[in-house]
């Protein structure tokens, strides 16, 4: 696998690579990434790190059981673990005289514009400075609602947000299976995928070990985003020592080629959107008007679902209740149920105000009617 070609490659570890069933730090297994990624930085690639094990490090740390564990009890654990998980960073690129950082973010941070864009410019400026960006989820602050839950997606939006060009998923199986291979002798590992349809999906199955949160079913979603993207993602073993050196070696692996995409950065951020707010119904007349690269106006919805702010991504679903678009609202909902069904000079008659004559400015919708 010729991963040199990239120039910004995103790498995604998992916990229980990084932690062991006796629940210990994998040391020897570390030191061997530590040296992986000093290689690929010596070939003038640009690295970013999305790594789990913060509540795995604090769980040991303080010989907790994790599965006993509530949601209110993880935040205060990943404060404690996300120390000594930078630590264990730290320490390990300061034998190769390489600084790193720290960058924890809530799934806000990627699904709100301005946040997202900041995150890209602080990721940015740390590439430009030699720096390698270590990226978690920030459990301390996250609650059910506002959380990712796995790194799987996380890893798959910031390479999103920082147009990289490779995702490298390290997990704990070497691919996507046509079968599960734990149960099937006969499962075959399928070597490319270059779209994300149903009989992708289908194959994906739930395979959660004792400290990740992630299994096959958040790798596809991953996968989907990178692809929609235009950024390629590697699923790969990464149990093994030096898993990015075996990685160029080995035969092992699925790729999930992306498609050069001819949306904007904006769009793509908009497509990829994970906490969309609410949905928006609309008839055949906006339906068809949408198709031919129109904005959505009041006039052609039927309905609002849903709770949601201005500047929200939401799902647009036509009169078949098929969802055919995502975009950004320009209205709360609150607001956008009040101009159901009229014509936009009646907007500032009814609201007082008038945000802007559509409901979903075509510059802030992508159509995905197949």
């Amino acid at each position: 696998m010729d991963i040199l070609k990239y120039k910004t490659i995103v790498i995604k570890i998992g916990s229980s690579l990084i932690v062991d069933g006796k629940n210990k730090i994998k040391k020897n297994w570390f030191n061997k990434l530590i040296e992986d990624i000093y290689f690929l930085i010596k070939k003038n690639k640009q690295v970013i790190i999305v790594s789990s094990g913060a509540i795995a490090l604090g769980c040991d740390l303080l010989k907790i059981n994790k599965k006993n564990t509530k949601l209110s009890q993880f935040q205060a654990i990943a404060a404690i673990g996300q120390i000594e998980l930078i630590n264990l960073f730290k320490k390990g690129f300061e034998k190769k005289k390489i600084k790193i950082s720290q960058i924890l973010l809530t799934l806000e941070d990627t699904e709100e514009r301005r946040r997202s864009l900041n995150a890209k410019e602080t990721i940015n400026n740390l590439l430009r400075m030699s720096v390698i960006p270590i990226v978690n989820e920030n459990d301390t602050v996250a609650t059910s609602e506002i959380r990712y839950g796995d790194n799987d997606r996380l890893a798959a939006r910031v390479a999103q947000i920082c147009n990289a060009d490779c995702l490298i998923m390290l997990s704990d199986i070497d691919g996507l299976y046509s079968a599960d291979p734990k149960k099937n002798k006969d499962a075959k590992i399928i070597k490319k995928v270059t779209s994300i349809d149903k009989s992708i999906e289908a194959l994906a199955s739930e395979s959660i070990s004792s400290y990740g949160t992630g299994g096959m079913i958040t790798k596809i979603k991953a996968a989907k985003i990178c692809i929609q993207s235009g950024c390629d993602m590697i699923l790969t073993s990464g149990v093994i020592n030096n898993p990015i050196k075996n990685l160029i070696k080995n035969k092992n692996f699925t790729l999930f080629e992306s498609q050069s995409s001819t949306l904007s950065a904006k769009k793509q951020w908009i497509l990829n959107s994970i906490s969309t707010k609410g949905s928006i119904m609309i008839d055949d007349g906006a339906e068809k008007a949408l198709k031919n690269g129109k904005s959505l106006l009041p006039i052609g919805v039927t309905a609002v679902e849903g709770n949601f702010s201005r500047g929200d991504a939401v799902y647009i679903i036509n009169s078949k209740n098929k969802r055919i678009a995502t975009g950004i609202s320009a209205y709360s909902s609150l607001d956008a149920k009040k101009i159901i069904g009229f014509k936009t000079d009646k907007i500032k008659e009814i609201l007082g105000y008038v945000s802007r004559g559509e409901m979903v400015h075509i510059d802030n919708l992508v159509y995905q009617a197949e």
